[in-house]
């Protein structure tokens, strides 16, 4: 069984009908995962609520960001909502909802820890744009860089690595990651194209982190040799006693926001290199903005976790 971490309350993020990071991405994935041949062996889960340890949630947010700007986002919610830039929306829901974001993550990672299998969090609004002191980009909390120093508190966990495949450098996650001895970070990503981080030159503090820029057009022929020869070395010589997916789905041929042309089937491809290094993989969506392709894509990650 594999558990799927997932709440209706993530549709009550509002960013409007014309926004590409809306509630409609994650019922286009529910719909094909319970679609999926081998439904029966998904375990649906709904995150730790909350109320029910604030403590927890708080200190692993406020590990990440300042807590003026959680309360700024908390009083702009309460306000009605409004724009943290021009892309990223607060609705009346989206404090309450981003922190339950979070903790679906935080629930993956005590999953995972618990039973050395993987996990998928299938949770909005994403987070690997969010930098320390502010949201952008669609993404309110740096769900991911939240979850691996929330990990690295946990027993036995000593490094921790967090893989981008998301078509958009994670520069939020990279700000945090790279002057963090215990975490590595790698991503592929489409450039240039926004944020415009993710220089191949960019080694983190560390040696920590690898960036690996996609040409527009790239294929499963450019990606799968770069795994094979760069992101799996990197990330197995870490012995990372955790790996954290930011699975993005931006990267297909279909996706709006994108020049990539990888298709859905890939995300499975990359998948099972992942668990080749450990089992102990939490998978957290980010991105994807085509609904179809979107929903195969996570139908694929899913399909080879089984």
């Amino acid at each position: 069984m594999l558990p799927i971490f997932y709440s209706d309350e993530f549709l009550d993020h509002d960013t409007g009908v014309y926004h590409p990071e809306k509630p409609g991405r994650l019922t286009a994935i529910t719909k094909a995962l319970k679609a999926a041949p081998w439904a029966d062996q998904l375990d649906w889960r709904s995150p730790t609520p909350i109320h029910a340890q604030s403590d927890r949630l708080m200190a692993a947010l406020e590990a990440i960001h300042p807590q003026q700007y959680i309360a700024a986002v908390q009083q702009l919610a309460n306000r009605g909502g409004g724009y943290i830039d021009q892309d990223t929306i607060v609705s009346p829901r989206s404090y309450d909802v981003a922190l339950l974001a979070a903790s679906a993550w935080l629930d993956g990672i005590d999953q995972t820890l618990a039973t050395g299998e993987p996990a998928f969090v299938l949770a909005r609004p994403p987070g690997h744009h969010a930098m320390p002191q502010r949201g952008m980009g669609f993404c309110i909390f740096a769900n991911a860089a939240i979850a691996a120093h929330y990990a690295l508190q946990q027993p036995g966990v000593n490094r921790v690595t967090i893989l981008d495949w998301d078509v958009h450098h994670g520069n939020g996650t990279q700000a945090i990651a790279e002057n963090h001895a215990q975490i590595a970070y790698c991503s592929l990503h489409q450039s240039p194209f926004y944020p415009g981080t993710g220089d191949a030159d960019e080694r983190g503090a560390f040696n920590n982190v690898l960036n690996l820029p996609m040409q527009r057009g790239s294929t499963l022929a450019d990606y799968q040799p770069l795994f094979e020869q760069k992101v799996i070395p990197f990330l197995s010589t870490f012995q990372p006693d955790l790996l954290i997916v930011s699975a993005g789905y931006d990267a297909t041929q279909a996706d709006p926001l994108a020049e990539i042309a990888l298709q859905p089937e890939d995300y499975g491809v990359f998948t099972r290199l992942c668990l080749q290094i450990t089992r102990r993989t939490v998978f957290g969506l980010e991105g994807g903005y085509d609904f179809d392709s979107l929903a195969q894509s996570v139908v694929a990650t899913v399909g080879q976790c089984l």
